[in-house]
């Protein structure tokens, strides 16, 4: 046991070496590439870092491809030439463009200063204005869809969930321990109820197509020191139907308004999501449970109590409030 204890020790001690030299290396050749004297770098997430100097502060984010970098400083630039501000642009910095280190690309984007009082989805101001954000961002990104239309994937909606359905699916064997059997068969034929009605009622019109999003969760909203609201991290752009974006708004709000349609309602950019078949048939796809556990399994989180918490509350929890949800837009088609 005592040599278990020590190897453990002496692996992770390696490993924090290997981070700290990884850090140094960074560190060193950001100085040779920028004009201002470097105090600090924080990491933040894999492959973004908050980078101190003696200028202002910034953020230094890492990309998989050349493309996906100019991709990013482009479309940016294109929203905020269109007149959306409240979003992040991409700072000169680098003598030698682009910042390409260890095989990522690195772009230096302007820093947001946050506010004490970040942005949530717990709070009924906040998500009236991330979704009055998000409307103006569409404005936007329509005048810009037929310029990145060769340039970005179309958005497949009820595509995109078959997959994660049946990735779902292939992850039963370690789920089976986690949930009961029965609210497992209800979540996987609350999907499939989905995706046929979707099918069924689909709408080829392509009059609401913009340059979406693709992940409006919480932590892309940022509330400055100014109280402004800015939209942030453009990675899963796409062609596609606003209402994606929407759907997957109400999606991430829902279990804040206590799973009721009534109050969804209430949100002006959310009401065609309640009035077209196709889109109620889309509101009882359990987007979140599957994505979740896919990513758990994936990343094998399983194994810490901690992170199984909040997923078990997603999933088990909020059940029954999500059951009644489903009835009610059952009774909505058919009425």
């Amino acid at each position: 046991m005592v040599c278990q204890e020590a190897m453990k020790k002496a692996a992770t001690s390696k490993d924090n070496i290997k981070g700290d030299d990884e850090h140094n290396r960074l560190l060193s050749y950001l100085q040779k590439q920028i004009p201002w004297t470097i105090w600090e770098i924080k990491q933040i997430r894999q492959n973004v870092f908050k980078v101190e100097t003696d200028h202002e502060p910034f953020i230094l984010k890492g990309f998989r491809s050349f493309h996906k970098f100019k991709l990013q400083e482009t479309f940016t630039s294109s929203l905020i030439k269109e007149g959306f501000v409240r979003t992040y642009s991409f700072l000169p910095l680098a003598k030698d463009p682009p910042l390409f280190f260890e095989g990522i690309y690195f772009g230096c984007l302007f820093y947001i200063s946050p506010s004490e009082e970040p942005f949530t989805y717990q709070k009924e101001i906040d998500r009236k204005e991330g979704l009055d954000l998000i409307e103006k961002f569409h404005h936007i990104s329509k005048k810009l869809k037929d310029r990145y239309v060769t340039l970005l994937p179309p958005y497949h909606q009820r595509e995109k969930w078959r997959i994660r359905t049946v990735q779902f699916k292939k992850n039963k064997s370690i789920v089976k321990y986690f949930l009961p059997k029965e609210m497992m068969a209800e979540y996987l034929a609350w999907a499939e109820w989905s995706l046929t009605g979707m099918r069924e009622n689909e709408d080829s019109l392509e009059t609401n197509q913009v340059v979406l999003h693709g992940d409006v969760a919480h932590h892309n909203m940022i509330r400055d020191d100014r109280n402004q609201l800015f939209l942030i991290d453009f990675d899963l752009i796409s062609i596609g139907q606003k209402e994606s974006d929407y759907l997957q708004y109400a999606n991430r709000i829902l279990p804040t308004l206590d799973w009721e349609l009534n109050e969804l309602e209430k949100f002006p950019q959310l009401k065609e999501l309640t009035t077209s078949k196709q889109y109620l048939y889309a509101l009882s796809f359990p987007t979140d449970v599957f994505r979740e556990w896919n990513r758990c399994i994936r990343e094998r989180n399983y194994i810490f109590p901690e992170k199984m918490r909040p997923l078990l509350s997603l999933t088990i929890e909020q059940f029954q409030k999500r059951k009644l949800f489903v009835e009610e837009l059952k009774k909505r088609i058919d009425g």
